[in-house]
């Protein structure tokens, strides 16, 4: 049986994980907060905690779902001395490109192969195994891991080397938070002109506008002011940050991207850390 261990059982950590014992693959988890490990453990009887680096260095296979480049540096080079040679990181979280690419030659240094595999789909789609996952490294690594990977996500893309699959993920965010943005201006606009904004977003949904954000999210968490989609604000403005950064290291800036990288983090500032990234709506509504 593989041996995986999980770091980062959160929102999305959480689920994947689940998906990766309900296949059949062993299991040791791992979070900063233990509350989070005991409502894990509670729910999913043959899972395991890892009590320390020893309770790691036994498995194949290591993924993080973690919030920041820094803290993957952190974990995995505190991990690193005691993974056997041949063992694969997987780093599933939104991260720098850059910063991949230093710790992929850190981890090659020991012969032990790092995957960036960021997912896109959000809650729902990790809870039912239909994550889309951009993967960055060897073929042959990606290979060995697939099975864990198309446990969690319905399409598997490899995207190039090492810290393609983080830069892409960055990329479509940015992509994402425009549309965001866009929707809510349009109907806050159409509002103010006397358009109801139910019909603002039903028109665009049957017109060239129509967009993740009008599909997805106007109707279910932004009209009726739940804001509840599971996905962060603060996460939403980071990922912007680094695809807004990157364009300026490829030399190419992305004069749009630019100005979502300032709104995205302008509302992150005013709405605070818990703020879910739908709130934007409001915020565009009120700036």
């Amino acid at each position: 049986m593989t041996r995986v261990g999980f770091i980062g059982i959160g929102m999305m950590g959480s689920p994947m994980a689940h998906r990766l014992l309900a296949a059949g693959f062993s299991l040791t988890i791992q979070d900063a907060n233990p509350a989070r490990e005991e409502a894990f453990l509670a729910k999913q009887a043959g899972a395991r905690r890892a009590n320390g680096p020893h309770d790691l260095s036994a498995c194949s296979f290591i993924i993080t779902m973690l919030p920041s480049s820094s803290i993957v540096d952190t974990v995995v080079l505190e991990l690193l001395p005691h993974l056997a040679p041949g063992v694969t990181v997987i780093d599933m979280s939104s991260a720098d490109p850059a910063r991949t690419r230093v710790l992929g030659e850190k981890l090659k240094q020991r012969r032990v192969d790092l995957l960036d595999a960021p997912v896109s789909g959000g809650v729902k789609k990790a809870a039912a195994g239909t994550l889309a996952i951009m993967v960055g490294g060897e073929i042959g690594v990606i290979e060995r891991a697939r099975p864990l990977l198309k446990t969690m996500g319905e399409v598997v893309t490899h995207v190039g080397p090492i810290g393609a699959g983080h830069a892409l993920k960055a990329l479509n965010n940015y992509v994402s938070a425009a549309a965001l943005i866009a929707t809510a201006e349009a109907i806050h606009v159409g509002a103010a002109f006397g358009i109801d904004r139910e019909v603002v977003v039903d028109v665009i949904n049957a017109s060239t506008g129509k967009n993740n954000t009008t599909e997805n999210k106007a109707h279910q968490f932004m009209l009726n002011g739940t804001f509840s989609s599971g996905f962060s604000l603060a996460l939403q403005a980071k990922d912007v940050a680094i695809a807004a950064s990157l364009g300026r290291k490829m030399g190419m800036p992305m004069r749009l991207g630019e100005h979502v990288d300032g709104i995205t983090h302008a509302a992150a500032q005013a709405l605070g850390p818990l703020a879910d990234h739908t709130e934007l709506y409001r915020f565009v509504g009120t700036s």
